[in-house]
């Protein structure tokens, strides 16, 4: 019977300065990033004492944390075992499915529903993407790129799918910081994203879905093999 342990190897760095989040969800965020960067390994446990050491915090914040974790589906209390990790390959699998789902769905309402007053806002996100992207600095880009497939669900006005997507939003975040460090994937994300929003803007349903479900699947692939070194 497999009991898992403890690993050297499954460190997450010490917390910085505390800004407006509270501390919990401080811990929550670094955690769920080590999780999703492949940090900790499908079945390992997370020692509460320990991951407190590590951030520089009392171990009530990562409790929390941990709790927050097990809601998002990235852990598991055990009985005897402790808190283990589920989050693995084929977890992230369906999850970048899913998203290429609900993402390409959202881009053709966009595509449907987009005004005129809008599509001038779309536009200028993709000018400072391709700013960004020459400039190599993957911060910024980042938070680009979630307020472009963020302006892309405003612009959808999206109710139920809306809802759905809130879940998703979990991975998503972590997941774009991983495969953003790498300036291939930079370069290919801007072509993507400039597709996905001239077919938005021209308004084309069918070009902006197909557009958005390719790029989410390609991006999809990137991550998998950063993380699981598979292809």
């Amino acid at each position: 019977m497999f009991d898992p342990q403890p690993d050297e190897k499954n460190t997450v760095p010490p917390l910085g300065p505390l800004a407006v989040a509270s501390l919990r969800e401080h811990v929550h965020r670094a955690l769920r990033q080590a999780i999703l960067s492949g940090t900790f390994e499908a079945g390992s446990r997370m020692n509460e004492r320990r991951l407190a050491e590590q951030l520089g915090v009392s171990t009530t914040p990562v409790k929390e944390a941990l709790r927050q974790l097990e809601a998002d589906g990235l852990v598991e209390t055990k009985p005897r075992s402790g808190v283990i990790v589920k989050f693995d390959y084929a977890w992230a699998e369906e999850m970048i499915l899913a998203r290429a789902a609900l993402e390409s769905t959202i881009a053709q309402l966009a595509a449907r529903r987009i005004v005129d007053n809008e599509r001038g806002g779309l536009g200028d996100i993709l000018e400072e993407m391709k700013v960004a992207t020459q400039a190599g600095g993957p911060q910024e880009l980042i938070a680009l790129n979630e307020q472009f497939h963020d302006r892309i669900h405003t612009i959808a006005r999206t109710q139920y799918l809306g809802q759905l997507t809130d879940r998703q939003q979990v991975y998503d975040t972590g997941a774009r910081r991983i495969i953003h460090l790498d300036p291939e994937e930079r370069l290919n994300a801007l072509r993507e994203h400039v597709a996905i929003g001239e077919a938005i803007i021209a308004r084309n349903a069918p070009e902006a879905e197909a557009q958005m479900r390719q790029h989410v699947l390609r991006a999809g692939e990137s991550y998998l093999k950063l993380v699981f070194k598979k292809t």
